[in-house]
């Protein structure tokens, strides 16, 4: 039975083209900053941006936690969306390895900062010694707890302009910017305007199988570099997982269209069900929320029963489910999808009847 997986466009697995590019790659000590292709991936990953430098990372979790410490003092505040990534599924990191207190910031339906929640995150009076002091505000782009809707240059100006104009440092978790990008048809380098850094993923829609680049300022990536050595992310010959991400960065952007529009066919399949509950509207990028609604079956049976006929979904919390595409799904895996769910529904609404 062939297996339609939906819970992350993690389980992506590189493509033959990486698989040969990583057997091929010039090779060297990437902790001496020797890897040749370590290198090039990272040139291109920063030109990419419109930033001057990039540090390959092992993670996104890693690049954001290597990221914050570089930017954020000990004792300071991170201002970060109350259901970003960072807050909701990092461990805390960058308070337990950095010393630096999270502070969840409201955000609107699409994971955008509010305004008044962010004026409301500074202190009464930065002078006084009782007050920890933000340092950096996040912005998620696309917002997983969102629903992954693209956020565009003009959402994020007001962001931008409360950045600079309170002296903080603007983060960008960027682990699918490029998904924002194709969707909005904008460079990316747009959405990385006006942000002290941007990192984003190789290993979800992109496709490579490891990897995350922090890009910035040269000054802030050899800080990025000092705390990735002392997190342990210094990897020697790590050309072999650069190569992958540069195959990725040349081939695997444009098609990601093909994701977003099989998100869409998903989308459009579910709310065709009678019992779920799913806003057509927001998918924008490569993800699907959707609810169960009424009786028959909660979502965590739904999951366990769709996972039984080979369709697996994932929880994002407070009773949503997430499917996310990716390039090992294609159309008919879709009509699959939405064929098991209807009948898992339609049978346990029949049951409670």
């Amino acid at each position: 039975m062939r297996i339609v997986e939906l819970r992350s466009d993690t389980f992506t697995l590189p493509t033959e083209a990486m698989l040969r590019a990583m057997a091929r790659a010039p090779l060297g000590d990437d902790v001496y900053g020797e890897d040749p292709t370590v290198r090039a991936l990272e040139e291109k990953a920063a030109g990419a941006l419109g930033m001057a430098a990039a540090c390959l990372m092992p993670s996104g979790t890693m690049a954001n936690l290597a990221t914050l410490m570089a930017h954020a003092p000990r004792g300071s505040r991170v201002l970060t969306g109350q259901d970003s990534d960072i807050q909701v599924y990092e461990a805390h990191g960058v308070s337990v390895c950095g010393g630096v207190a999270l502070e969840p910031v409201a955000t609107d339906d699409r994971g955008l900062l509010c305004g008044a929640a962010l004026e409301r995150a500074l202190p009464d009076d930065p002078a006084d010694p009782q007050f920890s002091l933000p340092a950096v505000v996040c912005v998620e782009n696309t917002a997983n707890r969102a629903g992954g809707v693209p956020l565009g240059p003009a959402d994020l100006a007001p962001v931008r302009a409360f950045a600079r104009r309170h002296h903080l440092v603007l983060h960008v978790d960027g682990a699918r910017i490029f998904n924002a990008a194709v969707a909005l048809r904008v460079d990316v380098a747009e959405l990385a305007a006006g942000a002290g850094s941007v990192q984003f993923c190789l290993s979800k829609g992109l496709s490579a199988p490891v990897g995350s680049v922090v890009t910035g300022s040269a000054e802030l990536i050899g800080r990025v570099r000092r705390v990735r050595k002392m997190l342990g992310g210094g990897m020697r010959q790590a050309g072999v997982i650069a190569a992958a991400g540069i195959v990725a960065l040349d081939t695997m952007v444009d098609r990601l269209e093909q994701d977003h529009e099989h998100a869409r066919l998903l989308a459009d399949g579910l709310a065709g069900i009678p019992g779920i509950e799913v806003d057509r509207v927001v998918v924008r990028t490569n993800m699907v929320r959707f609810r169960v609604a009424g009786p028959g079956i909660t979502h965590q049976g739904l999951i366990a029963l769709a996972a039984r006929d080979g369709v697996r979904l994932a929880e994002l919390g407070r009773g949503t489910l997430r499917a996310v595409t990716h390039r090992g799904v294609e159309a008919g895996d879709v009509a699959r999808a939405v064929s098991v769910v209807a009948e898992i529904v339609r049978a346990h609404r029949r049951a409670a009847s």
